[in-house]
Parts: structure tokens; C-alpha cells; sequence
């Protein structure tokens, strides 16, 4: 296969639905090899965003791409380490990582509520997955990125954390989530200049709202006019797809992004220019 990404080694966590699993077949077809990585390998109902049965390693393999799958908890130091050095003894070394597992727990059975009813256990959990889980991707992929011999082009490696829109600005009843998604974007930029120097980028995400589980009561009919509302604050054609996320993911982890390091990319449909 020829592509952007031909032959270079990618890790992304959360990778069995939603932006994880978009972002793994879009690497898949600019030609990369694929390490999915996840709880476990097949999207539980759902967390489906296509009508595939097939898990993401499948469907990266019938696109012709070379793809095992690897369980991690990413809050575990020792599985994140084995992640990489699984990717490692199987392709030959790790060129791009992508920190994509995380958690919104306010969209589920805790929801939204104000800063003084906030539960401390749902923040803590938050802040395990998104800014631990994260920080440890961006640690043990660094580490054998910068002892690794460049690419051609003198790069040793592109990591890519997933933020939100929600790192860059505020919103009621929701504090563990933006807290976590600040943090992801404070750690993107230390790592950025940190990793300069080695030739590795690091770089965020800042999806809008994107249509994959995290917003599944905004897709129930019942839902219908909260949905507008939140459609209304994204002026270009409302709801993102996991899709759009993935083909930013892309540019992140190419050369067209060689001289990018240490920002946060709006994938938002315009709503962070509010």
C-alpha cells in the first residue's frame, strides 16, 4: 500500500469504536501499519458508529493493512509499556501515537450538575483515564521514539492526544471533563518541548461534538431539540463524525505536518470561533 503513512508503525488506544476506530482505518489507508489497542477487541452494541460486525483489526486487514490487536488499560503504567514494546517486537520500532481512550462520565448515569454537587470519585476517575492515561502514551512512546534512528526526513515520531473542544473553553455542570481536557492540552504542549529537540511531534485534537457514544443521548429522537441547539453552535453543518476527527489524525501524523508541534487542532465545525 502507498499513502501518507506507508510502512510506518501506529499505535491508537481506544481504538474498537468511535474516533479510535475511524483513525485506525484512516491509517490503515494512508498505509500504516496498525496497533489497535483497547479494553477489549470488539465494540460492545453501543459504542457502534457503523454497521460493521467486524472488529477494527478486521476491517483495517481487508483494506490491506497489517494489524494485531493488543489489550491495555491505559491508567496501567505497565500495560502502556507493554503496548509499545508489543509494536515494537512486531514491526521494528513505533513511529506515531495516538492517545484516543478516554472517558466522559458526565454523559452517563452521574451527568451534568453544578461544581459544588460534583461527585469527587467521578472527577478522580476522569482524571485517571483522560490525563493519566494520556500521560503515560506520551511518556513510554517518547521514550523509545527518541532512541529510535529517524525517518528519512530526520522525524523519529508524531504523537497525537485526543483533547476537546472543551480544553479550550468552558461549559456548566461538566467539570471533570473540561478540567481533564485543560490538562491533556497542558501536557501536549511540555511534551511538544520536551520532544522537540529528539525530532517528535506532539500535538492535540479538540474535537467538536462528534457523533460516536459520548453523545448518545444527543441522538435519541427524544432529544431532538437539545440536539439542535447544539448542532445550531457548530455554524458548519452541525455534528461532526468520527470520520472528520480521523482525517485531521492523518495530517497530524504525516510529513504535511512537519514543521507543527504543540498545538491544540479544532476539528469543530467552527464551534470554537464562539
Amino acid at each position: 500500500m502507498s499513502g501518507r503513512l506507508t510502512n510506518k508503525v501506529a499505535v491508537i488506544t481506544g481504538s474498537s469504536s468511535g474516533i479510535g476506530r475511524a483513525t485506525a482505518l484512516a491509517f490503515a489507508k494512508e498505509g500504516a501499519h496498525v496497533v489497535c489497542s483497547d479494553l477489549r477487541e470488539e465494540a460492545r452494541k453501543e459504542y457502534r458508529t457503523d454497521a460493521s460486525d467486524l472488529s477494527t483489526v478486521q476491517e483495517a486487514e481487508k483494506l490491506g493493512a497489517r494489524a494485531i490487536y493488543v489489550k491495555c488499560d491505559t491508567t496501567s503504567s505497565s500495560d502502556v509499556e507493554g503496548l509499545v514494546k508489543k509494536a515494537v517486537d512486531t514491526f521494528g520500532r513505533l513511529d506515531i501515537m495516538v492517545n484516543n481512550a478516554g472517558v466522559a462520565l458526565e454523559t452517563g448515569e452521574h451527568g451534568s450538575r453544578p461544581v459544588w454537587d460534583f461527585e469527587e470519585s467521578v472527577l478522580e476517575k476522569t482524571f485517571d483515564v483522560n490525563v493519566k492515561g494520556v500521560f503515560l502514551g506520551i511518556k513510554h512512546a517518547s521514550r523509545q521514539m527518541r532512541d529510535q534512528e529517524p525517518g528519512p526526513n530526520g522525524d523519529r515520531g508524531w504523537i497525537i492526544n485526543l483533547a476537546s473542544v472543551f480544553a479550550l473553553n468552558g461549559g456548566p455542570g461538566i467539570s471533570a471533563y473540561v478540567a481533564s481536557k485543560h490538562a491533556v492540552l497542558g501536557l501536549t504542549k511540555v511534551a511538544a518541548w520536551d520532544c522537540a529537540p529528539h525530532r517528535i511531534h506532539v500535538n492535540a485534537l479538540c474535537p467538536g461534538y462528534t457523533q460516536t457514544s459520548f453523545i448518545h443521548q444527543l441522538l435519541s429522537p427524544e432529544a431532538e431539540a437539545q440536539r439542535q441547539r447544539v448542532e445550531a453552535q457548530h455554524p458548519f453543518r452541525g455534528l461532526g463524525t468520527p470520520q472528520d476527527i480521523a482525517r485531521a489524525a492523518v495530517f497530524l501524523a504525516s510529513e504535511d505536518a512537519s514543521w507543527v508541534t504543540g498545538i491544540g487542532l479544532p476539528v469543530d465545525g467552527g464551534y470554537a470561533s464562539m
